[in-house]
């Protein structure tokens, strides 16, 4: 496998003012779950209530969609490993939708999915075009480039 792959991206400057926003709600709500900030109940809290829905053990299950959510969403906001973070976060979305949201329907005046869904379609569309111009992912490539061109005058 070609690693530079997971950090090349021609998407130019689109990528960042999609990473931006969905990259700082995501860590905003994983920190809610890990830590309870922003109002959350942290990792205890967030544990019982996925326990009563059926994700048990809650305690895990909360820590790791806190920490997909959390550090997948600084690793988005940086855009570092952005593809491997966009796919996970993407999951973790997936899983929101089908464990707590579809049965609400769609509108997240119901609690339902618009919302979960509207970030895993952002995440799929990261995963697909990588970090952009001004990511570290597109430090990492440029460097990989770098090292392949002059293994190759070698």
């Amino acid at each position: 496998m070609n690693i530079q792959k997971i950090f090349e991206s021609n998407a130019g400057f689109a990528p960042l003012i999609l990473r931006i926003p969905v990259g700082l709600i995501l860590a905003a709500h994983g920190s809610q779950k890990l830590f309870g900030w922003f109002g959350g109940y942290g990792l205890e809290g967030t544990g019982q209530w996925m326990a009563s829905i059926g994700l048990e053990p809650g305690v895990l299950m909360a820590f790791l969609a806190g920490s997909a959510e959390f550090f997948g969403g600084l690793a988005l906001v940086l855009g570092v490993l952005t593809r491997p973070a966009a796919l996970l976060t993407a999951f973790t979305m997936l899983i929101a939708i089908f464990s707590v949201h579809i049965s609400n329907g769609l509108f997240m005046a119901n609690n339902g999915y618009e919302y979960a869904l509207t970030l895993f379609v952002i995440s799929i569309a990261l995963v697909v075009q990588g970090a952009g111009s001004l990511s570290v992912d597109q430090l990492i490539s440029e460097k990989l480039r770098q090292q392949k061109t002059q293994a190759s005058f070698a």
